[in-house]
């Protein structure tokens, strides 16, 4: 992992993710959202997102058997200014929405499959 910058106390600082297909899974996650990826052999890449500037990242893509993989455990909501942009474009990069959009109160929020199986969300302000 680069240098990491981020350090506000008690916030979630860093969420790895783990994949079966490392270069799919940079693939798909650059095609949705325009995350960039610091490569760090076979096995791991860390995430940039919008958010983040050199050398500051934001999590890591792991790569895990399959067996290791399931909907279930801690939860990742992504933002987005615009959400049906943002649906539109996990579908065109091959993400299955699973959930959604659906209004909740504060916004509206969609849940998605990424190309391992990993289910996350996205949210909007409405």
């Amino acid at each position: 992992m680069s240098e990491h910058s981020h350090g506000i106390h008690h916030t979630i600082d860093y969420v790895e993710l783990p994949v079966t297909d490392l270069a799919a899974a940079q693939e798909f996650y650059a095609a949705a959202f325009g995350w960039e990826f610091v490569p760090y052999g076979p096995e791991y890449a860390g995430i940039r997102t919008g958010a983040e500037t050199a050398p500051a990242e934001a999590g890591g893509l792991r790569l895990a058997k399959a067996a290791e993989l399931g909907r279930g455990g801690p939860f990742v909501l992504l933002f987005s200014d615009d959400l049906d942009a943002t649906l539109a474009a996990v579908g065109a990069a091959g993400g299955e929405v699973v959930s959604g959009p659906y209004e909740f109160p504060g916004g509206r929020r969609f849940h998605f499959l990424d190309p391992s199986g990993n289910e996350l969300g996205v949210w909007a302000a409405s």
